[in-house]
């Protein structure tokens, strides 16, 4: 489901007719984040966001493992069905076992899956972690953070301010700011420089913007027909754009949206009728039904900063 486009308009007046239970989401947020949660062995590090939907945050997090020696990542697992928690075997788990996120980052550090994120944490201090990754559960409190992270789209930002079922956010800003030790804008320079025009942020932040990763690809002037089912599909058809592909169709999926059989004959059909080749995202990729791996192409992309100093500051606090 794409969000409501009102989220993001001034003065929309469907959000300040459902701003009432916008602020009752709000205070009911601010009461749960209140509570004591595990205190794990090793430092927790959470990256979440406020916005419900895409920000970039998986890239994020698996930017972070990679820098974090002996980090494992624990996720909820969204979309999928096993409970956990479980550590994800890419030979063998799908995304509907695990969700299609944990997929993408069990190939960056091992990923743990579980409903309950304390739990998940537990089992990846059992096994040895040095330090944990949270994706998501900024507004989770079974288990204490000892850093906190947020990821906003630069572009989007904050919408119209307002908490669900009004506007995009889970919390209001002032609130999650409070609580946050550094704030990720990814997007281009420029959005990032509205961004901060646009609101009053007072604690560290850092730039980024997602490139495409050189794979030998040679995609400009490429015929293809994009489908993407992630929070914003244009920010990749953007991206395949920038590279030079031609993009002859396009198709917005709702996020984590299942590929199955009969979408992708549809999907196929119509490429087939541009003379376009299939191509979708590395998070769509893993969850392609096994007669369609290979026949479709990814764009991956990474991470870019813009100075780094402002994350490096801040994980020298955990000595790691």
């Amino acid at each position: 489901m794409q969000a409501p486009k009102f989220w993001y308009q001034k003065a929309a007046l469907a959000a300040w007719a459902l701003s009432p239970l916008g602020w009752i989401y709000g205070c009911t947020t601010a009461a749960r984040v209140k509570k004591r949660g595990l205190h794990a062995q090793v430092p927790v590090i959470c990256v979440g966001n406020l916005n419900i939907g895409g920000t970039g945050k998986t890239p994020f997090v698996s930017d972070l493992a990679q820098r974090l020696l002996g980090a494992q990542i624990v996720s909820r697992g969204y979309g999928g069905r096993v409970t956990g928690p479980v550590l994800v075997d890419l030979t063998r788990h799908t995304a509907a076992d695990v969700g299609d996120e944990p997929l993408l980052l069990a190939a960056f550090a091992p990923t743990w899956v579980a409903k309950n994120r304390a739990a998940a944490v537990e089992a990846a201090q059992a096994s040895g972690a040095r330090v944990i990754l949270m994706d998501d559960g900024f507004q989770n409190a079974t288990v204490s953070k000892d850093l906190s992270i947020l990821v906003v789209d630069a572009k989007r930002g904050f919408g119209n301010g307002f908490c669900l079922p009004a506007g995009p956010l889970r919390e209001p800003i002032s609130a999650g700011l409070k609580r946050a030790d550094l704030l990720v804008l990814i997007g281009t320079p420029l959005d990032g420089a509205t961004f901060l025009q646009r609101y009053e942020i007072t604690i560290p932040y850092v730039q980024a913007n997602l490139q495409p990763l050189a794979t030998g690809m040679t995609w400009q002037g490429a015929r293809v027909m994009a489908f993407a089912g992630i929070g914003h599909p244009e920010k990749f058809f953007t991206s395949l754009r920038d590279v030079g592909a031609n993009i002859i169709d396009s198709q917005a999926l709702d996020d984590h949206q299942p590929l199955t059989e009969s979408l992708m004959v549809r999907l196929s059909a119509r490429a087939k009728a541009a003379s376009a080749q299939l191509v979708t995202t590395e998070k769509d990729a893993v969850r392609l039904p096994k007669s369609w791996q290979g026949q479709v192409l990814t764009l991956p992309v990474r991470l870019q900063f813009l100075d780094e100093e402002p994350l490096s500051k801040v994980l020298q606090r955990l000595s790691l």
